[in-house]
């Protein structure tokens, strides 16, 4: 009885200086683990939210860049860290999920091996085309593809990517058949792209912003529920007769599974502080960033529909991995 006695005190400490040392998280600085080189639109925002989120926690935010196999170098170093809020993936939900939707990777799983801070941003994607192309709006567009079956071809930045996806819901959604033209980036697609070498493509913000300013790009329509501010008179795909065609690339932070919940709940409140900043907002919707705040809890949810999404696309196209 001595020795149960002993134990369930012992445990009852530890407990005990757990919960005390998670309310008093964070003692030392928290590292933003940002999974692509720098200059990317995903570590833009971690380089100007970091201040912000240091000023909240008390303590210096860092960004890492930890670049490699389309960011699952940089997740699995998070997944395989303490538990303890110091250690955070800040990453493009989107391109996780649809790498986890095609490739299954057995070194993490996107659910089971993080708990969701926030899913704090995203990146609208655009309908993009050659300006040489006789479509001058989206219903025009759809018009010739049905009068061409197979012979528009579309660009990706490669096979399971973003963008082929994107394609593929696209045609599902207008009805239509095109040719899929996959490259090995975003750069070279859009060279091709404004080039004449294929037709169109279904493509961030980010990366199309100063080709279509440039008359290089023509939009048609923007693939959000709403109008983007900084493309005030480009339509949406609901508004230019394309239904249910919403693609972003999402922008989230999760720290490893186990964290303690008080924990969570004080990067919460940072989390919900830092994307309400109206210069915060400001600056990163000049770089085609669209911030927002969302709960760890409502952020579960979005995480297990992009990939539930992801999933149902490459199973309907069956796309098979490279």
């Amino acid at each position: 009885m001595a020795i149960q006695t002993l134990l369930k005190t012992t445990v009852g400490a530890v407990a005990l200086v757990a919960s005390v040392n998670a309310w008093a998280w964070p003692e030392r600085p928290i590292t933003l683990v940002v999974p692509w080189p720098p200059g990317g639109g995903v570590d833009a925002a971690a380089r100007v939210a970091a201040p912000l989120l240091s000023k909240e926690l008390g303590q210096q935010v860092i960004v890492l860049n930890r670049p490699g196999a389309t960011g699952s170098v940089g997740a699995d170093h998070v997944a395989k860290a303490d538990p303890d809020g110091y250690t955070l993936l800040w990453s493009s939900l989107t391109t996780h999920a649809a790498h986890a939707a095609l490739y299954n990777p057995t070194n993490f799983d996107l659910e089971k091996s993080f708990k969701p801070v926030s899913v704090f941003g995203n990146i609208p994607f655009v309908i993009v085309t050659n300006p040489k192309v006789d479509a001058s709006s989206l219903s025009e567009l759809v018009a010739l593809a049905k009068s061409k079956p197979g012979s528009l071809t579309y660009a990706s930045s490669g096979n399971g990517s973003v963008q082929h996806l994107a394609g593929e819901v696209f045609k599902q959604r207008a009805d239509i058949d095109m040719l899929h033209v996959p490259y090995k980036g975003i750069g070279p697609s859009l060279v091709d792209l404004m080039g004449g070498q294929v037709n169109m493509s279904i493509e961030s913000l980010a990366a199309t912003l100063a080709h279509i300013q440039s008359k290089k790009l023509r939009p048609l329509a923007v693939a959000t529920s709403e109008r983007v501010s900084l493309l005030p008179d480009v339509p949406t795909a609901a508004e230019a007769g394309v239904k249910d065609f919403d693609v972003s690339t999402k922008l989230f932070a999760v720290a490893p599974a186990n964290t303690p919940d008080e924990v969570v709940a004080k990067l919460d409140q940072a989390f919900k502080t830092v994307f309400s900043n109206k210069t915060l907002q400001d600056t990163l919707i000049a770089q085609s960033i669209i911030t927002q705040y969302t709960s760890p809890e409502d952020s579960a949810a979005v995480i297990r529909d992009e990939l539930a999404s992801f999933r149902a696309v490459i199973k309907q196209a069956g796309i098979k991995p490279e």
